[in-house]
């Protein structure tokens, strides 16, 4: 008994998300290969509102449904695909659309990333410029105390050298 009500339970609860999988289903008769592919290419192109980064060929949402319908509507009256996009924009807006037009309000979104990237190459290389700059040639007081500090430097290592090999010679028999 057990066994038969875990199965039940599983069988209705399967075909409860089998109606959603079913529902996001569109069946549309079209009069050609082209108007069909003018189809797809359309619903791919357009964003689903709800959906932020789908198309409304991918989305299940209610309006992209709505959507899609209406762009098979404006197919069968003899829309072409600019008045079809020209038609979602003016009822949706700029957003339905994947590659927003130039206009004053977008025209960051257009400049911006390069902007920014001129920007950043300025900087750089203003600031190799100063370092340069600051890499010029000693003064000859500081040449010599760099072949002073150089000297001193070299004396010490040979007293090093010397005294670490007076070591292992001792201990060697």
């Amino acid at each position: 008994m057990r066994f038969f009500s875990l199965a039940l339970g599983l069988i209705l609860s399967w075909s409860i998300f089998a109606t959603n999988a079913f529902a996001a289903i569109d069946t549309y008769t079209f009069s050609s290969v082209e108007q069909e592919q003018q189809y797809r290419e359309l619903t791919e192109q357009l964003r689903c509102p709800k959906c932020q980064n789908n198309s409304i060929a991918d989305s299940n949402a209610t309006i992209a449904a709505d959507m899609r319908g209406k762009v098979y509507e404006l197919m069968q009256q003899g829309n072409s695909k600019p008045q079809i996009i020209d038609y979602m924009v003016a009822r949706y807006g700029n957003f339905v659309t994947y590659e927003p037009p130039v206009t004053p309000a977008t025209l960051i979104l257009w400049v911006g990333p390069a902007l920014f990237v001129l920007i950043g190459a300025i900087i750089v290389v203003l600031r190799a410029r100063r370092r340069v700059e600051k890499d010029a040639a000693l003064s000859p007081q500081e040449q010599q105390r760099l072949q002073t500090l150089l000297a001193e430097q070299k004396a010490t290592v040979k007293k090093q050298i010397s005294a670490q090999h007076k070591k292992t010679n001792r201990k060697q028999p």
